[in-house]
């Protein structure tokens, strides 16, 4: 995705310790137009590996809502993010997983609840990052302990170098990433054509 690649480019920071600051366009600050393009090109590029037929997206809080509702607009399905706090209003017989955070440090739960996932949901993940695939996974098997099934995976940016495609791989379902950096230092950010 032409225009997100050149935003990476242009605004993108490296903080040290595979960190990549992309506040001003994703994490923090979020332009409509381009975020409203990234759900778009998620539904065309799942859609193209055969994705059909999806009931709900989910995602983790916080970073990946946007992107996720932009996808649930171009899917016409209802989103739901994964609480990392259990509110007081989520009823008993939730569905979970742990997950560690890289940005965050420690571990973090991830929580869906049984009123918005149920068993003949097909769902796709969509989140900012996929870097170690860890978090995914961790909302895959949230997701399969509601019986739900899991029918692709979008990322809005990959860190390629950290071999999170390659843990999620094993799930048997399409993976879209718009945006994959294969190196990220001192020198720069170089990305994927």
């Amino acid at each position: 995705m032409k225009s997100l690649k050149e935003r990476i480019l242009s605004e993108g920071k490296y903080l040290g310790n595979g960190i990549l600051k992309v506040d001003g366009f994703l994490n923090h600050q979020l332009y409509p137009d381009l975020t409203m393009q990234m759900g778009r090109e998620f539904c065309k590029r799942l859609s193209q590996h055969g994705v059909s037929g999806v009931t709900k997206i989910v995602t983790a809080e916080t970073s990946g809502i946007a992107p996720a509702l932009a996808a649930a607009v171009a899917f016409d399905a209802p989103l739901v993010f994964a609480r990392k706090k259990r509110p007081i209003t989520m009823p008993d017989g939730y569905f979970s997983s742990e997950a560690p955070s890289h940005t965050k440090g420690g571990i973090t739960t991830l929580m869906i609840s049984p009123e918005y996932l149920r068993a003949d949901d097909q769902v796709v993940i969509i989140d900012d990052f996929l870097a170690t695939g860890l978090t995914t996974k961790a909302l895959i098997e949230a997701i399969q302990k509601s019986g739900a099934r899991v029918l692709g995976i979008g990322a809005v940016i990959e860190k390629g170098f950290e071999g999170g495609r390659t843990v999620l791989e094993s799930f048997g379902v399409p993976i879209v990433s718009l945006a994959v950096i294969e190196r990220l230092d001192e020198s720069g950010i170089y990305l994927r054509d």
